[in-house]
């Protein structure tokens, strides 16, 4: 039988086995959407309180049946970021865990704890109030701190180099199917006879059911699946230059800390954590104090522009598949779609801190929030371009420093807007959060790479950088020809 590798046709795109037809639906497609459900699901859990403790401490709001806490807006606060507390501590653990052990089951364990945590907390309100609530929303958060490491992990093993983009933003877009979920349906389980308590039961339960799901079905990786076929585990792994022997290397710690395009990429993951969340934290304040407006009494309108964003990344994602079909770079992609993605919302930041129109100001926030989904296909894929092997780590290094901006932007909020109905207070708000998209993504285009950097194989010593290079072996697998 002819060997595999001379079975190879060399593409543009990569390497892709002499025969083999890409399915529709493959099982690094049923991977992806099992992912995108976790998502889903893991989005739900994390705003169920923000939607809910309208409920709880306001008992005529929806069904007067169920405890009313009398919680004042501190500590609504401490409740509401009490999950960070923990989800940035188990960041880069997470990303070495699932890198060293396997993505599956530290996904597994991650949103199964937090879907149990969740079932309980009205049970937690009951016998010990907010305290109590607060310790089960920073355990919830250390066990949702390993998801994004691990899905980076499992993206970077399933996805071929050409699918990645794609592969990717299908996986991403359920943060927003889960908001939106949440958004649109608290009212009505708060409303029903299940009470707010139904919010956390629901999501929970769902979380539960997903896990059991992922249990049969997810795997690490194409060999580690008993489902796939020869002919599609050999095109994914040939197409990101691995195969099922290969030895785990040592995580190359002083080569990824002295990297430029890494830097770019922490850089531009703060930049877009600082204004994604103030505008997810702030945006409902201004609207109130300033507009009259409080769009957080309406589901609708506030789930618009996350739902808007959803829609949107399938809409960059086809746009993408077919420039690249037609020889649009990695490259180029990736800092186009990440452009469009954080200089489109900065002008828009701009435009909102200027108009006192509510209809136009929601216009300008949808727009924000939605164009934003383009950086899916920018820096969000990049950690995955730079080292497949180590995608998890990086990605739980950058989510951990950009999720500390999501911490210090609400803060600095409050210490610039001292009077919520001054206009000029908030236009400055809304300038800094334009000036971070700007700055990130300036320093992407500047110094962001997608080729894979040579210590993505582990650490290289200088005399084994010089032989392979005297010798001309390649440590990164295929290589694009230009």
């Amino acid at each position: 039988m002819t060997n595999f590798l001379e079975c190879l046709t060399f593409r543009r795109n990569g390497y892709q086995p002499i025969g083999f037809q890409r399915s529709l639906f493959g099982i690094r497609h049923l991977q992806c959407f099992l992912l995108f459900l976790c998502l889903t699901v893991a989005y739900a859990l994390r705003v169920n309180l923000s939607v809910a403790i309208v409920a709880m401490t306001n008992a005529n709001s929806t069904n007067p049946d169920f405890p009313e806490y009398t919680w004042n807006e501190k500590t609504k606060s401490l409740l509401l970021s009490s999950f960070f507390w923990g989800y940035i501590i188990t960041q880069i653990p997470g990303g070495a865990i699932a890198q060293k052990y396997g993505a599956k089951y530290c996904l597994l364990i991650g949103l199964l704890l937090c879907s149990l945590m969740a079932i309980l907390t009205p049970y937690f309100a009951a016998i010990g109030d907010w305290p109590l609530v607060c310790a089960l929303r920073v355990v919830q958060g250390l066990c949702q701190g390993v998801l994004f490491p691990s899905v980076h992990t499992l993206i970077s093993k399933w996805a071929p180099v050409d699918e990645r983009g794609k592969l990717g933003t299908y996986t991403y877009s359920g943060t927003q199917f889960g908001t939106v979920l949440m958004l649109g349906s608290s009212g009505v389980i708060a409303s029903s006879s299940a009470g707010w308590p139904g919010i956390f039961y629901i999501s929970g339960a769902v979380g539960v059911l997903w896990s059991i799901v992922w249990y049969f079905y997810g795997a690490s990786t194409p060999a580690e699946s008993k489902s796939i076929s020869v002919e599609e585990r050999k095109f994914i792994e040939t197409s990101i230059g691995s195969t099922p022997n290969t030895v785990k290397p040592k995580t190359p710690w002083l080569a990824i800390f002295t990297s430029i395009p890494f830097y770019s990429l922490i850089f531009v993951h703060c930049a877009h954590n600082w204004g994604f969340w103030t505008l997810l934290t702030e945006i409902p304040t201004y609207m109130a104090n300033i507009l009259k407006k409080d769009i957080k009494s309406n589901a609708v309108l506030s789930a618009l522009p996350y739902f808007v964003m959803c829609l949107l990344c399938y809409v960059f994602s086809f746009i993408a598949d077919l420039l690249f079909k037609r020889g649009l770079s990695l490259s180029t992609s990736r800092k186009v779609f990440n452009t469009i993605g954080q200089w489109g919302p900065a002008v828009a930041l701009i435009g909102l801190g200027y108009t006192t129109d509510a209809t136009l100001a929601i216009v300008l926030l949808t727009i924000t929030v939605g164009i934003n989904s383009a950086t899916y296909l920018g820096f969000q894929m990049n950690h995955i371009d730079l080292s497949p092997n180590f995608a998890g780590t990086l990605m739980g290094i950058t989510n951990c420093a950009a999720n500390v901006m999501s911490i210090i932007a609400p803060l600095v909020v409050g210490f610039i807007v001292t009077d919520e109905e001054n206009a000029f207070q908030w236009r400055i708000v809304f300038f800094i959060s334009a000036a971070f998209f700007f700055t990130g993504n300036l320093l992407f285009c500047l110094f962001g790479k997608t080729e894979v950097q040579p210590w993505n194989n582990g650490p290289v010593s200088r005399r084994q950088s010089t032989r392979e290079a005297e010798n001309g072996t390649a440590r990164n697998g295929p290589v694009e020809s230009t």
